[in-house]
């Protein structure tokens, strides 16, 4: 991942609404597209331009045609809020975030996030490592209900992991039932992706609790009850992969033996 600078030149008269909203709604495109990556853009105003600091997944993602529909619309209609076409500079390597799968094609794909990501919710199924959206060989015109749920996903994911938790309960449901309204939806999403991409996209399901960790180890699919446990873990991570219902999860967290 990288760290960069977008400079917004003033060309003509404008005010700060106006270039608000036209910034807002080229970096919001370029969010939705996977160009840019976590919610954060701090801009500032600099006399006679607006300075924005963005994270890239990858140092050409800014490229016109990796471009959205919508990214193209917003970025045209920049000159209309009296702003030039934003500056580039690339300023290095994020030390936050995890870097961009290596893989020029992966066999298969893992949808998982978790609430201090700041990369991709697709993942490479080798690696765990997150796979720019734009770069997918998809029919999706961009990659928004995608981005959401990721949003949704984070944040209940932040409120069960904190120490003192306010709607614990809720929130773990949410990410360990399977048919939470979450995990529909995230299920769903993946589903669209196997079929857009006719590449195999399985979906993350957390298990962070048990109430019997005695059978954790020999539970079932919860889809199809089939058994699932896998020899060695998947990516390190997951001990269950499920290739009929596209699923993988985990042993419990609190059921694994403290390494």
């Amino acid at each position: 991942m990288y760290v960069a600078e977008l400079t917004f030149s003033v060309i003509a008269d404008t005010d700060f609404n106006r270039a608000e909203v036209a910034i807002r709604r080229y970096i919001e495109a370029l969010i939705f597209n996977g160009q840019v990556l976590g919610r954060e853009f701090p801009t500032a105003w600099l006399q006679d331009s607006f300075s924005c600091r963005v994270v890239l997944p990858h140092n050409e993602a800014l490229m016109a045609k990796h471009h959205s529909p919508k990214a193209t619309a917003a970025l045209n209609q920049l000159g209309s809020a009296g702003l030039a076409y934003p500056k580039l500079a690339i300023l290095g390597m994020d030390l936050m975030s995890q870097h961009t799968d290596p893989c020029a094609a992966p066999a298969s794909y893992i949808l998982y996030t978790r609430f201090s990501d700041t990369c991709s919710p697709l993942r490479c199924a080798e690696h765990l490592a997150p796979v720019p959206l734009y770069l997918l060989n998809s029919t999706e015109s961009d990659f928004e209900q995608l981005i959401r749920w990721q949003l949704q996903y984070q944040a209940l994911d932040e409120i069960q992991m904190q120490q003192t938790r306010v709607l614990n309960k809720t929130a773990e449901r949410s990410l360990q039932q399977l048919n939470s309204q979450l995990n529909r939806q995230g299920r769903a999403l993946a589903k669209k992706l196997e079929l857009s991409m006719q590449m195999p996209v399985y979906y993350a399901l957390y298990s962070g609790t048990s109430t019997d960790c005695a059978s954790e180890q020999n539970k079932r699919c919860p889809s199809c009850h089939c058994e699932w446990k896998l020899a060695e873990p998947l990516a390190e991570l997951f001990d269950f992969q499920c290739q009929n219902c596209r699923l993988v999860s985990n042993i419990a967290w609190e059921c694994q033996s403290p390494s």
